[in-house]
């Protein structure tokens, strides 16, 4: 190990980076140890406060935040999880939501406003369907990851000893993300309390899986989640790093990708993504500035537009593109 260099490592089980927590596809050059922190989201606030990590799983949103804010790290352009937005907003069935722009003048749960979910439902409901997101009000029970984020004053927190579940339950609150976006959890990702509940309510958009492919192919937006991100100053002293990390996840997807073709990947993760490809094609998880490009610039911009960063910020400020750099000599 005297030529490799140590790097503490945080990211989540996935199908497709499995083969590299486990070590059967090493980061050339890298001596890797691998943290697990469950839910990952508890990673997340640990990396953007205090930088706990070398390498670490981050969500898109919150990295972007952070990055605006002078963040000491850099992302690369792998993304280990996706899936669409139109879907996953859940109403009561007695608030009179019957299309998006119902959701003008009613209360909407989301376990924090900066919440990558919720960013990308709300370019959704912006862009394609005309909301105005300054005239819901939004609820939170959790912090938000990155504390320099000044929240719009639409933006409200539960009382104390309240939850986004009990107030769907009981109508104080109109509508909710489904699963640990909103109201499909309980406590706070960092605290002992986390519990992940049933939340039974109808989706806003039933319609949603066929209007997101016809999004996709008229977009070319492929919502992202899991973004990678590296200290600056690890790459700054050996920048091969970025490569070796970046063609390790590229080895891991391409042989998840050849389980999928084979019928070896089952589990509920892996049908998700089979069911992807009908809309997106044979790799439903692309890595790469390019592939990527107008998924990235619609979440730079809808974060500034949602009032999250206090400015624009370049595809070049934000990634590395690990394709340009040598592998280690």
């Amino acid at each position: 190990m005297a030529d490799k260099i140590h790097l503490r490592i945080a990211i989540a089980e996935h199908p497709n980076t499995s083969r590299i927590r486990d070590g059967s596809i090493p980061i050339e050059g890298v001596d890797a140890e691998f943290i697990t922190v469950k839910p990952q989201i508890g990673a997340f606030r640990r990396m953007v406060r205090d930088v706990e990590f070398d390498v670490c799983e981050l969500a898109p949103t919150t990295y972007i935040i952070a990055r605006a804010y002078n963040a000491p790290f850099v992302a690369l352009p792998i993304f280990v999880v996706r899936r669409f937005h139109h879907a996953g907003l859940l109403v009561r069935p007695d608030a009179g939501i019957v299309k998006p722009k119902d959701l003008e003048g009613k209360k909407v749960g989301v376990r924090a406003y900066s919440v990558t979910t919720g960013v990308w439902t709300r370019q959704v409901l912006i862009d394609e369907f005309g909301v105005d997101c300054s005239k819901i009000t939004w609820v939170v029970d959790d912090e938000e990851h990155v504390p320099q984020l000044k929240l719009p004053a639409n933006v409200v927190h539960v009382a104390e000893g309240h939850s986004l579940a009990g107030m769907m339950a009981d109508g104080e609150i109109q509508a909710g993300f489904h699963a640990n976006a909103g109201i499909g959890r309980m406590g706070a990702p960092t605290g002992e309390g986390w519990k992940e509940i049933e939340a039974d309510y109808p989706d806003l958009m039933p319609d949603a899986e066929k209007l997101e492919a016809e999004y996709y192919h008229r977009t070319g937006i492929y919502p992202m989640h899991g973004t990678i991100v590296v200290k600056e100053s690890i790459l700054a002293e050996h920048p091969w790093v970025a490569r070796s990390i970046y063609d390790a996840f590229v080895k891991a997807k391409q042989q998840w990708l050849e389980d999928l073709d084979a019928g070896r990947a089952v589990s509920k993760t892996d049908k998700r993504y089979l069911k992807l490809r009908e809309i997106v094609g044979s790799d439903p998880l692309p890595y790469g500035l390019k592939a990527n490009l107008p998924t990235i610039e619609a979440l730079e911009q809808t974060a500034f537009k949602q009032g999250l960063t206090p400015r624009h910020m370049s595809v070049e400020e934000l990634f590395i593109d690990p394709e340009t750099i040598a592998p280690r000599a």
